[in-house]
């Protein structure tokens, strides 16, 4: 990992509007899946995103890369504003910037063989055609670990586990600098998982990687990620270096979240004290005022519902959204 900043992400929003009508629609809402979120991604890191379902972890992650459209602010890749490109400049950019998707039954067209999955990146970027182009692929499943023989078979042959690494193949098809691991193992059985943690750690040494790591898993966070950012309802709430934010949590979701975590030592796991939250996730398209957590934390007080609590850095790169802190 360097000090060299490769993707920097400010003030990012993404709000899905809402709309009534049939013939003529209007819309009447917004959906605030991503609100205000601003990080950087050094180059060969890995920065864990964690979160329970639905708090905008993957908007996050296609918004980046402009699958979304977003609804303001920036996202710089190599210090470019990536909004900004446009036609041959923004398909070079893309060329950089790739994504492995959650779910390897549903990101793989049934109909193509594994030849056309894995090589499409490469016609689509004019980077081998032909003969070349098939002896690339090859070259692609032999890194991540499938028989390279397999080309011309379908994705209902394979079984979870060698999907995954065919979209792996996929994404490293380009050479990105930059890849979006979107919960690329939470599909998958517990035994396969760690092969797929394994192979993605290897790729990051041999190829320079960097990920943006989305998961569910707070253990394997701690096992693969450099940094960690834990959001909550569209916000990142809690944000720093992997060992402070997991020794030493500061904001009551992260410390929540923390406390879910089994330890393999029962003596241990005896004497810890669960913190269990109360009612549920607040509508996205309403979020409450003040802090946004404030309406299940243990510890709100009076001012957590009246104003927002300001995003600051609190000592040794551990940010932090919490008037308590």
């Amino acid at each position: 990992m360097t000090d060299e900043i490769l993707v920097q992400v400010k003030n990012l929003k993404k709000h899905f509007p809402i709309t009534r009508g049939i013939i003529i629609q209007r819309q009447v809402g917004a959906v605030q899946a991503v609100d205000d979120v601003s990080f950087d991604i050094c180059a060969g890191e890995t920065l864990g995103l964690v979160g329970e379902s639905g708090c905008g972890k993957t908007t996050v992650g296609r918004t980046m890369l402009l699958l979304y459209p977003p609804t303001a602010g920036q996202v710089y890749f190599h210090g470019q504003d990536i909004r900004q490109l446009k036609g041959k400049a923004l398909l070079n950019m893309r060329r950089e910037m790739q994504m492995i998707f959650q779910d390897p039954y549903a990101s793989l067209n049934p109909r193509w063989t594994v030849n056309s999955i894995v090589g499409e990146p490469l016609r689509v970027h004019n980077l081998a055609s032909g003969q070349a182009r098939v002896d690339r692929v090859k070259e692609l499943l032999g890194m991540v670990g499938l028989n390279p023989m397999f080309v011309n078979r379908y994705p209902h042959e394979f079984s979870g586990g060698q999907r995954q690494r065919i979209g792996v193949a996929r994404a490293l098809a380009s050479d990105p600098k930059f890849i979006v691991c979107d919960e690329p193992i939470s599909a998958l059985d517990v035994s396969i998982q760690a092969q797929v943690v394994n192979l993605l750690e290897d790729l990051q040494d041999r190829l320079g990687l960097t990920y943006l790591f989305i998961a569910h898993d707070l253990s394997m966070v701690r096992h693969i990620c450099t940094r960690v950012a834990v959001m909550y309802l569209g916000k990142i709430v809690e944000m720093g270096v992997r060992d402070e934010v997991y020794d030493h949590p500061l904001h009551p979701y992260t410390k929540s979240l923390l406390s879910a975590v089994p330890v393999p030592d029962p003596k241990v796991e005896r004497k810890r004290q669960r913190i269990i939250l109360t009612g549920d996730v607040p509508n996205p398209a309403h979020p409450p005022s003040g802090c946004r957590f404030h309406t299940r934390c243990p510890v709100a007080e009076d001012r957590c519902h009246l104003s927002e609590p300001e995003w600051r850095d609190v000592g040794n790169g551990h940010w932090v959204a919490c008037h308590l802190v």
